[in-house]
């Protein structure tokens, strides 16, 4: 806007009244006191509220240190392939993925933990963690897991069973009664290690159903909104391990196993997509849906080649579950919304640390 005020037309420009300086510097003092606030808050720095960074530290304070590396899920291979959307895809969602011939997939299989050189075969959680590009460049990224549901039902219950886990410094190990009274307090987290004891254990990641577990919302081109969550199943037959052959197993025979698979072709899952009733936990990831509700399998995952995650792209990426297309959304689930707050902290710090590396490597080369 111009520092002029104009009379009527053709009487040219006038010097504008001048006021007190005042009110706008206070005003401006206000703001910025205001943001300054929001950010200390944010950051954790006023109060004990819970943050992305706190979060981040926990999960550190769980194990050792392994600069670099994914907070969790460290041990993993890249992936990539193509998806195929089904001919009923279309009517669940108007995301472009759905309705492309075939979309290019960029993904990682790992397995649960902090330990990027973990035993495979002593990983209760496998995962698998998805990038879908369409031909208009909207994304749509996701990170699922082998488990069914959720072991808690909220951000803070999933920090105290974090909690929980940190070793203790007088025995270099969690104490136990930390772990007994996060159970006591959520029966969900007994579910979850009822299912952790006893569902079966498959001998290759291309056998391994893998659940969304978190609710989205779904939109069709009708405006039809539906709340669902989806899996990717197997097409390769289950074969069970047990507890001996595991242990018998080298330390890295999932990644074995997936290079042998694809020499001789591309290893397939359906994306198995499950429609909510009323009355469905929609918010709540504990509360598995029943088996009864609707499906419709939306398309089919062709994973083609493998890399390691040195060497391959996904390595790069941050597979956060709220990067959605148009036509699907999150919902309001606070274990969806933690997750995506502590793969950007964590993605943050893993790549400072690699970068600071980078850095070393000349000084260390010139000794």
């Amino acid at each position: 806007m111009s520092l002029f005020r104009y009379t009527r037309a053709g009487q040219g420009p006038r010097a504008p009244r001048r006021h007190s300086p005042l009110p706008w510097i206070a005003l401006i003092a206000l703001i910025l006191g205001g943001i300054t606030l929001g950010f200390a808050w944010l950051a954790g720095w006023v109060g004990h509220r819970l943050t992305a960074q706190r979060f981040t530290d926990t999960i550190e304070a769980t194990g050792p240190a392994h600069p670099g590396f994914r907070r969790a899920h460290s041990k993993g291979v890249c992936v990539s392939g193509w998806f195929a959307p089904s001919a009923q895809a279309p009517t669940l969602s108007s995301a472009r993925v759905f309705s492309q011939a075939r979309v290019p997939v960029l993904g990682r299989l790992s397995i649960g933990g902090g330990d990027p050189h973990g035993a495979d075969g002593s990983a209760r959680v496998r995962s698998i963690a998805l990038q879908l590009v369409s031909d208009d460049g909207q994304e749509w990224r996701m990170a699922m897991n082998s488990f069914p549901f959720f072991a808690v039902p909220t951000a803070e219950a999933f920090f105290e069973q974090t909690q929980a886990q940190v070793p203790d410094p007088a025995t270099g190990k969690p104490d136990p009664q930390k772990m007994a009274a996060v159970l006591a307090k959520y029966p969900s987290a007994q579910a979850f290690q009822q299912w952790a004891r006893t569902a079966p254990w498959t001998d290759s990641w291309a056998n391994t159903r893998f659940n969304s577990v978190n609710s989205f919302w779904f939109t069709n081109a009708q405006g039809q909104r539906r709340a669902v969550r989806w899996q990717w199943q197997p097409r390769t037959p289950v074969a069970e391990l047990d507890a001996d052959a595991r242990k018998r197993a080298d330390v890295d025979f999932l990644s074995q196993d997936l290079q042998r698979r694809l020499a001789a072709g591309p290893v397939q899952w359906d994306l198995v997509v499950s429609i909510a009733e009323p009355g469905d936990a929609i918010d709540d990831p504990s509360v598995p849906w029943p088996d009864a509700r609707e499906t419709v399998v939306a398309g089919v995952l062709s994973l083609e080649r493998m890399q390691s995650q040195e060497q391959g792209a996904c390595g790069e990426l941050n597979f956060d579950p709220l990067i959605l297309p148009s036509g699907i959304r999150g919902s309001d689930d606070p274990i969806l919304a933690a997750r995506s707050a502590v793969y950007s902290q964590s993605f943050n710090r893993r790549e400072r640390e690699r970068a600071a590396g980078a850095a070393a490597q000349p000084k260390e080369a010139a000794r």
